[in-house]
């Protein structure tokens, strides 16, 4: 099977994407398979250094220049080659090769929701609502899909005008370097990295300023926790700078001076802080996946996060469950902080023994993130879409 992926341009910088792309090439390489990635590279942008023109021409990079390639490239590419797209959101790109077997991952529907007013965190301007109406009108022409999670599946399964083809669900795999550590040595190496004394503990956030990573609500966990509580352990915000609102947030807190903001850290640090962290604080909005979840769990960590689809499918029943932020109600949200710090002190005071067995439980949950056997079902359902396309696996019919 020779497969093209469809991936972000780099001039974007996104991260997560880009990940999951080669790590569906590498994947598909060790498996027996060819491939080659397809991806928007500067044109109009390079006439340009000033941000407020960056994004429109990088539209017409994306959205005028790079079908036009594709097009041409096409022509030179046998009927029983799949496309695979790496994202929904590379929508737009989707009618090129909707007449030819393809395959559609989905990660979340977030944008989409927000562009229809179904989130009330995230309001979407009207350039916002026609871009995702760009990107729908896109992917909605497809037929095959995978999702990351059931949620993510019932979402897609609703935004379609008709049923799919092929709608699966394949959860995402866990990084290898995400595995039990011992905490103390994790506590010193890492503090040593960022020059903190980190051997009672802490607790962790990763994430973001994205609105459903809710940086805010851990925040105010941290102080109701704090302000109720004998304890004096420190909160480490993994991930870019505050956005002004929340440094201001922090700037108020009486307990400024022990919650940190660390940036820049690759994937050895962040498994050592997992691995360190006395509770890992997951409190999102929403997601599509819920990487870090799993990847505290098999570092070790315990884990607080959101009593709702998808956290909960990637917590199973080794996670601390707490409700959602409410959103506009100032009393509701101070009494949110106040139920999330009584679960946060449970967690932090467990015995010996039950801490021993919320870990094992954690690594037993995490377990089923298997990187390898993640990919057997994607390639399995790969197949399937050329089989549907009229394209029987080679492999078989030989």
């Amino acid at each position: 099977m020779h497969i093209v992926f469809f991936d972000h341009p780099a001039y974007l910088e996104y991260l997560s994407i880009p990940r999951f792309t080669k790590m569906l090439v590498d994947g598909m390489e060790q498996r027996g398979h060819t491939t080659e990635v397809w991806k928007p590279t500067p044109y109009f942008l390079r006439f340009s250094a000033s941000k407020k023109y960056q994004k429109w021409l990088g539209y017409l990079d994306q959205y005028l220049v790079f079908p036009a390639q594709v097009r041409k490239r096409l022509k030179q590419f046998a009927a029983d080659t799949l496309f695979v797209f790496a994202d929904q959101a590379q929508g737009p790109w989707v009618p090129l090769v909707a007449h030819r077997p393809h395959v559609i991952h989905c990660h979340d529907f977030m944008a989409q929701h927000s562009a229809s007013g179904k989130i009330s965190e995230n309001p979407t301007g009207w350039t916002g609502q026609q871009y995702q109406n760009l990107i729908y009108r896109g992917y909605s022409q497809g037929r095959n899909f995978i999702s990351v999670s059931e949620k993510t599946r019932k979402d897609l399964e609703e935004l379609l005008p008709k049923p799919p083809k092929i709608s699966e669900m394949v959860y995402n795999g866990l990084n290898k370097i995400f595995k039990p550590y011992d905490p103390s040595i994790a506590r010193q190496e890492l503090g040593d990295k960022i020059g903190l004394a980190l051997q009672q503990g802490y607790l962790l956030h990763v994430g973001g300023n994205q609105w459903y990573k809710n940086r805010l609500g851990v925040i105010e966990m941290y102080d109701a926790w704090r302000s109720t509580y004998n304890s004096t352990l420190p909160l480490l915000l993994l991930g870019g700078a505050l956005s002004p609102e929340l440094a201001e947030v922090v700037s108020q807190s009486r307990y400024k001076e022990d919650i940190h903001v660390i940036g820049g850290l690759d994937d050895k640090y962040v498994h050592l802080a997992y691995a360190g962290a006395s509770v890992f604080l997951f409190p999102s909005l929403a997601e599509g996946f819920g990487w870090p979840i799993a990847e505290a769990m098999a570092c070790g960590a315990l884990v607080i996060t959101t009593d709702e689809a998808p956290m909960t499918e990637v917590a199973g029943t080794a996670g601390f469950l707490v409700r959602r932020r409410p959103h506009q109600a100032a009393a509701g949200e101070a009494q949110w902080a106040v139920e999330t710090a009584v679960t946060l002190e449970k967690v932090v005071r467990l015995t010996g023994q039950e801490r021993d067995e919320a870990v094992a439980a954690g690594y037993a949950n995490a377990r089923r993130f298997n990187s390898d056997n993640a990919l057997d079902k994607i390639e399995s359902i790969y197949l399937k879409a050329l089989q549907q396309a009229g394209f029987p696996n080679k492999s078989e019919t030989a």
